[in-house]
């Protein structure tokens, strides 16, 4: 049986998340003008649940890309 390769590191988890806060400040940023509201705390509420919703499916993203390059990367071998 082959040996498992390490699936945490603490430096790959600090580029993760990271990635993902950025990822969210941008889209917040962006989502800000394209809620249809004039209150401001409701546009700040829409537009982080949207950016949270898109940033889990960035980080989803993330992992599936690094699971298929593993994969690749083991099948060459």
């Amino acid at each position: 049986m082959a040996t498992p390769e390490k699936k945490f590191s603490p430096v790959q988890l600090v580029i993760d998340l990271v990635l993902c806060a950025l990822f969210f400040a941008f889209f917040f940023n962006v989502l800000q003008p394209h809620v249809p509201s004039s209150e401001a705390g409701m546009v700040r509420l829409w537009a982080g649940l949207a950016a949270a919703c898109m940033t889990g499916v960035f980080w989803m993203a993330m992992h599936m890309l690094r699971v298929v390059w593993r994969f690749q990367r083991a099948s060459n071998r």
